[in-house]
């Protein structure tokens, strides 16, 4: 038997369809993202925290769900928004049922609802903050419930999504044949700051020889320092990057030490911030796995995966900062470089999950900066 549910934007539109998740109500930002894989990768990715996300492609739950695709410990998006849920999943890798899956984790969905006009709807208007009811159906409650969402400007959630301490990270991709980790030798020592770290970020850093040492975001710069790291990562993250202080604090520090340093995503835009720029929420973000991305440095173009709601505004971008990559969507920022340190970073997710995996490469030129490291 299914049980109703809603969707209640802050404009007052409503959407009627049936849950598919938990019974309940769950609030956040309404955004919509396009890839057509990985609906499992982008849950459990930390940077959807306090968002309600909208799939736009259509069948969504059809390979079903394995604990090796997640991308942390936890669901942190705050609800699942999609045309259609089918009725059995086909995978051999599937262990259980989307439906199941987020039932298991208390989380909100909704299904069979039209999610082209929603789309529409927060491509015109821009994001939307909204609330999602399952089971027990007031629309009024559900339309209150989303404008008291205080949105996400301002909000400083990487201390709500980091590690709670330090801990060593050693693990590879999976190897498919074995359905096992790899465990690959470690070169370089590198401290990474966990400000909601997807964990293909770190195996893809461990199979290039990184000794991975993850630390809470609020890791003051002696403490990193004080390891002697060949190189210091930034890793991606939920929320606004300007109240992170204490990043952009330590972020100075390894730049003014040369310390080889990568960021992705939030780490980008604390970098950016860092370095002296200026960050600005964006309308409605970047979210899918088909964005076209320019290397300014060679004129290629790159097919990425992207999910962020604020970009760094190149107008504030300061003389010792290059910039690199540029989006061919809207011209927003994508990448920048300095010219006086080796530090550089990528706003989109170059570990592609999901997505194209043609933005690896960045990930060896963080390992070509440690090793050019006097």
């Amino acid at each position: 038997m299914t049980e109703p549910a809603i969707l209640a934007l802050e404009d007052g539109s409503v959407f009627h369809g049936v849950s598919v998740g938990a019974p309940g109500i769950s609030v956040g930002e309404v955004v919509f993202n396009t890839a057509m894989t990985g609906y499992q990768e982008v849950l459990t990715d930390p940077s959807y925290a306090r968002q309600l996300v909208t799939l736009t492609y259509p069948h969504i739950g059809n390979t079903g769900m394995t604990a090796d695709d997640d991308e942390s410990a936890k669901v942190w998006a705050s609800g699942l928004i999609v045309r259609d849920v089918p009725r059995r999943p086909s995978n051999w890798r599937s262990q259980v049922s989307l439906p199941e899956w987020l039932q298991a984790r208390g989380i909100v969905a909704i299904s069979d609802i039209d999610t082209r006009r929603l789309t529409r709807l927060l491509r015109d208007k821009g994001a939307q903050n909204g609330a999602l009811m399952a089971g027990r159906i007031d629309e009024a409650e559900a339309i209150e419930a989303a404008r008291k969402f205080p949105g996400l400007k301002g909000m400083d959630l990487a201390k709500v999504v980091t590690t709670d301490k330090a801990h060593a990270w050693t693990e590879g991709s999976l190897d498919l044949d074995t359905g096992k980790f790899v465990q690959p030798a470690k070169r370089f020592k590198v401290v990474a700051y966990d400000f909601g770290a997807k964990l293909n970020i770190l195996r893809m850093l461990a199979d290039r020889g990184c000794d991975i040492t993850v630390v809470p975001a609020q890791t003051p710069a002696a403490e990193v320092l004080a390891m002697q790291p060949d190189g210091v990562f930034l890793s991606n993250g939920p929320g606004d990057p300007e109240p992170c202080d204490y990043a952009i604090a330590a972020i100075r520090e390894f730049v003014a030490k040369k310390i080889p340093t990568y960021g992705i995503c939030l780490g980008h835009q604390l970098l950016g911030l860092a370095v002296g720029a200026k960050t600005m929420k964006m309308p409605h973000g970047h979210h899918g796995a088909n964005h076209p991305v320019i290397d300014l440095d060679n004129g290629r173009v790159y097919i990425t995966s992207q999910n962020h709601g604020f970009c760094i505004d190149e107008a504030t971008v300061p003389a010792n900062v290059r910039v690199t990559h540029r989006s061919l969507f809207d011209g927003t920022n994508q990448g920048i470089a300095l010219t006086d340190a080796p530090a550089f970073s990528f706003q989109g997710h170059p570990e592609a999950s999901p997505g194209p995996h043609e933005m690896s490469y960045l990930f060896d030129r963080f390992i070509h900066l440690m090793e050019a490291r006097p």
